[in-house]
């Protein structure tokens, strides 16, 4: 055997036992997430909120209590969260939203949320459904349309 082939072969192992790990670790990653979504449908409560404002913000900016922050591995600390400031009854408050619905939250309008400790999980509109926004283009699909707007400009 000559050395490239060990090489190749040293390689191709190293390769398999890291493919057994990362589906070992999704494995249990999943587990983890299944309780932990069970945990919170079962604290969940519906809510009528006032949304004021929504941003991604880092967590220290975002006005979340201190104890969440604390609580917060260190590199998770670092990056943007959906935040949403709303009024719920008398009080106005930080939330974090969840990734999937943020574009759907309104905002200056009162909605219905799902709202478990400091989490949204979803929102629905008090008067009518919740408008989606307009899915944004992408670099290729715009520079065709300018394309073809500028030769039809010129060929009429």
């Amino acid at each position: 055997m000559n050395t490239l082939t060990i090489v190749l072969l040293v390689i191709l192992g190293v390769l398999i036992v890291a493919v057994v790990a990362l589906y070992f670790f999704g494995k249990r990653a999943q587990k983890k997430q299944a309780a932990q979504k069970e945990q919170m449908d079962a604290m969940a409560q519906n809510v009528s909120m006032l949304i004021i404002d929504k941003k991604r913000m880092r967590m220290k900016e975002s006005g979340l209590p201190q104890m969440v922050i604390d609580q917060t591995p260190k590199w998770l600390r670092r990056s943007k969260l959906p935040i949403v400031k709303a009024k719920v009854g008398p009080k106005v408050m930080s939330l974090v939203c969840e990734e999937s619905i943020f574009e759907l939250v309104p905002v200056k309008k009162e909605v219905k949320a799902v709202v478990s400790g400091i989490y949204i999980t979803s929102v629905r509109g008090i008067r009518g459904p919740l408008e989606a926004p307009k899915k944004k283009q992408g670099f290729f699909k715009r520079m065709r349309n300018k394309a073809k707007n500028y030769v039809d400009k010129n060929t009429k």
